[in-house]
């Protein structure tokens, strides 16, 4: 015969233990599900996301959590905004999302763009100022750019902005840009009068500057920089007269840019402080800003006795000694432009440098 069964004891049936057990069934449950729910969250955070190409996107200030959510979903970088919270909840993340523009890669993870905001991998532009600009002209570009903010609080004194590729963020304000000029400049003139030349006829930093801006708006070949300065340096300790068409120029203009046409014979002759056909020595300040490696080239000038040098119509120069041979470079200049007006090929290039 079959045992009958055993009763369960008082103790089991008792209300509290039986109430104990389906809550303990229910945590186990609930334990279960969330493992799973934890499990396959994280796999959809690490997947692959819905952009089909880079993107940039700006995260305006103040944006919480759920709103940078929000703003990713439109973009199309995420499509899962609820798990994308969660996850940043998870990695404690939530306080650590910075504002700011970002660029995020085709089909980059919740977790990857999670971690990009984290680390503020902010998108970085370039403004780049070339060489031999006056202070003015930079400053019209700085305005220029519509990814910078804010005014100009005034035009930088000429030759104290170093033309340079300097990397900001969105936003950033062109006052500090300017200032990031500034002391780049600075730096750079202190670097190369440390390491100048020992009988350079030339007694401060500032003076090096005017004769760097000389030697930048006289040529932008890199291989005749030093013997240009070379000319002028020659020039300073034989106390003859830079006569520089650039400076010329910019007595003319005050910087505010090109001439535009050719220098004519009265303004040769016009006396300005910046005219160095009619002022002694090297005129009062610089008349553009120039590069470090003018700085260079004036600072530690090439060995040479050239006094003159010409434009050879090619876009270069030609040098020399003697006033008799500028001469022959001159004419041969002259016979060059004739032949191009007759041909139709344009007109006089400029002969800049040491003309008589």
């Amino acid at each position: 015969m079959v045992p009958r069964p055993k009763r369960r004891s008082a103790r089991a049936r008792h209300p509290l233990v039986m109430v104990g057990n389906a809550i303990f069934t229910i945590l186990v449950l609930i334990a279960v599900a969330g493992g799973a729910a934890v499990y396959f969250g994280k796999q959809r955070f690490d997947a692959p996301g819905p952009l089909a190409e880079n993107k940039i996107v700006n995260i305006p200030s103040g944006l919480g959590t759920k709103g940078i959510a929000e703003l990713l979903t439109r973009e199309g970088v995420i499509d899962q905004p609820m798990t994308f919270m969660a996850g940043a909840f998870a990695l404690r993340a939530r306080g650590s999302l910075k504002h700011g523009e970002y660029e995020f890669d085709q089909h980059a993870s919740m977790a990857d763009v999670v971690a990009t905001i984290i680390d503020g991998k902010v998108v970085q532009h370039s403004f780049t100022v070339p060489e031999g600009l006056t202070s003015e002209q930079i400053v019209a570009r700085l305005l220029e750019s519509k990814d910078l903010s804010g005014p100009v609080k005034e035009i930088p004194r000429e030759g104290t902005l170093l033309p340079e590729t300097y990397k900001y963020t969105l936003g950033m304000t062109r006052q500090q840009i300017i200032a990031r000029m500034v002391q780049a400049h600075r730096q750079v003139v202190q670097e190369v009068w440390a390491h100048r030349s020992p009988d350079l006829p030339i007694k401060t930093p500032e003076q090096l500057v005017t004769l760097a801006s000389i030697v930048e708006k006289e040529t932008g070949k890199p291989d005749e920089r030093k013997r240009v300065a070379a000319v002028f340096v020659n020039r300073l300790k034989s106390k003859m007269r830079l006569q520089s068409d650039p400076t010329i120029i910019y007595g003319l203009t005050g910087g505010k840019g090109p001439l535009g046409r050719q220098l004519k014979k009265s303004e040769i002759e016009q006396a300005t402080p910046y005219n160095t056909y009619a002022i002694d020595g090297l005129p009062p300040g610089p008349i553009a800003n120039p590069g470090r490696a003018s700085l260079e080239a004036a600072a530690n000038p090439a060995r040479t006795k050239e006094l003159y040098f010409v434009a050879d119509g090619t876009g270069g120069h030609v040098f020399a000694d003697t006033y008799a041979e500028h001469q022959k470079n001159v004419a041969k200049l002259r016979a060059i432009e004739r032949a191009r007006a007759a041909s139709g090929g344009g007109g006089a290039a400029p002969a800049n440098g040491g003309k008589p």
